[in-house]
């Protein structure tokens, strides 16, 4: 019994060698072609391999190149648009548009006073430096007017409002309270000069400026072409 299988056994190694022997007959046989190539035809070859490789560094170095411009272009895209919206921000708080909040002072006067004498301190809150400034809670901007009544009081913007006055300036406020309380500055005349008029300037940490009521469209002005 034992020879047989030994005889399987070595039929079996004997045919497994062979079958290894033709496969790498054959693989020797069907090689890579490169032999068979005289060598002004490997020339050539590796020729040509060189031009494509250096065709592909440079299309790669192109793509580089324009995929940095790309990103150039995206990042001052970014922050030129970051710019626009910082001016809209603060066009909008200027003109009024927007409501504004932050620290100041507030002004207090009871006692009759002008019209002219109302404009005259607005003026300077805004000369020392205000950024957002309210009448009587009521939003005052570049183009607003501040007229007599027939009554004796005051408009603003057409809107009749009556003392005890009470200014509120957005800004710095040792900068306002320093404006309005100098020796000889404009509050200090209006005590001198009326009588009964009482004054208080109170800083504080936050105040409210609300929006500007709407102003109406431009009838005959239109922006100007550069």
């Amino acid at each position: 019994m034992r020879q047989p299988r030994s005889q399987i056994a070595l039929a079996a190694v004997l045919l497994l060698l062979g079958l290894l022997v033709v496969v790498q007959l054959r693989a020797q046989q069907a090689g890579t072609g490169l032999e068979t190539q005289s060598s002004q035809d490997l020339t050539l070859l590796i020729a040509n391999l060189t031009t494509r490789n250096g065709q592909l560094r440079g299309d790669t170095a192109d793509l580089e190149r324009q995929l940095d411009g790309i990103l150039a272009a995206r990042a001052g895209g970014e922050t030129a648009l970051g710019q626009l919206r910082d001016d809209l921000v603060r066009v909008r708080l200027w003109s009024g548009i927007d409501s504004a909040s932050g620290a100041g002072i507030r002004v207090l006067l009871r006692g009759d006073l002008p019209a002219v004498a109302v404009s005259d301190l607005l003026n300077e809150l805004r000369n020392a430096g205000a950024e957002a400034i309210t009448l009587n809670d009521q939003r005052i901007v570049a183009s607003s007017v501040i007229a007599p009544t027939t009554d004796g009081g005051i408009a603003v913007d057409g809107t009749v409002t009556r003392h005890p006055y009470t200014f509120a300036a957005i800004g710095d406020p040792t900068t306002l309270e320093s404006a309005l309380l100098r020796p000889g500055g404009l509050l200090a005349v209006f005590s001198n000069s009326r009588e009964g008029l009482r004054v208080g300037v109170q800083r504080r940490e936050r105040l409210i400026a609300p929006a500007h009521a709407p102003i109406g469209d431009f009838q005959y002005g239109a922006p100007t072409k550069p």
